[in-house]
């Protein structure tokens, strides 16, 4: 791809920390991993599959805007890694994907947290022929389809995930515009935020693309900045910016303990209560990855207290996650019991 002046730049915005290696170089993703040629947009795609606990298909991105120190999926992300993928190479995956969806949902619902309201992917219903006590009951076991990552129904959405490329919104709007003239699909991007410019929100509204799985990186943008190697400043804006336009907005944020720690996360939290009380905001358990091996989980107190602050700065939905990172003994799971209600865990 021929060598362009950063997009964000062009909007006055600083060029993200989007540096990618494919072998001993390093370039911006935009250029590694996302390529146009006289057979149009092309995007470098690591994986395609239904994920689990979101229960719809995921589609792992190579390349990103951003350089976090805690990414879980920098070997592909921050890597050059995976095959070429049209936008027409993108709904041929979507329509066989289709061809096997169990549960339709409305479109307010094409999220990831909503995922957990209709199954807890336990797989109990099809492996022992009986419901766990979690279970919401409101599926049929021949609803419950096994993928690469376990047991769970196969929702009608689709979900860009992994890297981050929002900054250029040309492959994604093609995507958007072929899937929803040829599927019953909805159509969510995963995102860091960084190229959600109001620009590029309003080409994403006009092709068609549903909803944003925001996730807030810190509230402090010097933390943000050392996590990311970007600021924050324009993300913690998107909220409101997203919502006004009619997208399904959900949120998530890592609880890293003494670098995003609660007081952070409550701020997150009452800055999205102030634009609307019924944003799902999920919390999730930091685990130690990439260049974050030393830093160390949260307990199951701190995400409780995390879990309560969030609460009380007046959201209606907010939800734990990765639980098995946290809660390790019978008296954490005891703990969880009595602190947090069913749905939210």
């Amino acid at each position: 791809m021929e060598r362009v002046e950063c997009a964000l730049k062009r909007q006055g915005l600083a060029q993200g920390s989007c540096s990618v290696r494919s072998g001993d170089l390093k370039a911006p993703a935009c250029q590694t991993t996302l390529r146009e040629d006289s057979d149009g947009l092309h995007r470098l795609i690591s994986a395609i599959h239904l994920s689990r606990p979101e229960n719809y298909l995921s589609i792992y991105q190579s390349g990103c805007n951003m350089s976090c120190s805690k990414c879980h999926s920098w070997y592909f992300s921050k890597v050059k890694e995976g095959g070429w993928y049209s936008p027409e190479d993108i709904l041929q995956a979507a329509k066989e994907y289709e061809k096997n969806v169990t549960l339709y949902e409305p479109r307010e619902q094409a999220t990831s947290w909503h995922a957990q309201n209709s199954c807890r992917c336990c797989g109990s219903c099809v492996t022992q022929d009986r419901s766990s006590n979690a279970c919401p009951g409101l599926l049929e076991p021949d609803q419950i389809v096994l993928s690469p990552q376990g047991f769970g129904p196969a929702r009608n959405i689709v979900a860009f995930t992994g890297g981050d490329l929002t900054c250029r919104p040309e492959f994604y709007a093609q995507c958007a515009s072929l899937i929803k003239a040829n599927t019953r699909l909805w159509m969510l991007i995963e995102t860091n935020g960084y190229g959600l410019t109001a620009q590029n929100l309003e080409v994403f509204k006009n092709y068609g693309v549903d909803g944003f799985w925001l996730d807030i990186k810190a509230w402090d943008d010097d933390v943000h900045r050392w996590l990311t190697g970007c600021t924050n400043q324009h993300i913690l804006e998107l909220p409101s910016q997203i919502l006004k336009r009619g997208f399904i907005l959900e949120v998530l944020s890592l609880y890293i303990p003494e670098v995003v720690d609660c007081d952070q996360l409550q701020k997150i939290a009452t800055n999205l209560a102030a634009v609307d009380t019924s944003i799902p905001f999920t919390i999730l358990a930091f685990f130690p990855e990439h260049r974050m091996g030393s830093y160390r989980s949260p307990t199951t107190s701190e995400m409780i207290r995390a879990y309560e602050s969030a609460k009380s700065a007046g959201l209606d939905h907010v939800r734990l996650g990765n639980l098995g990172v946290f809660v390790k003994t019978d008296e954490d799971y005891q703990l969880l019991l009595n602190r947090v209600n069913l749905k939210d865990r």
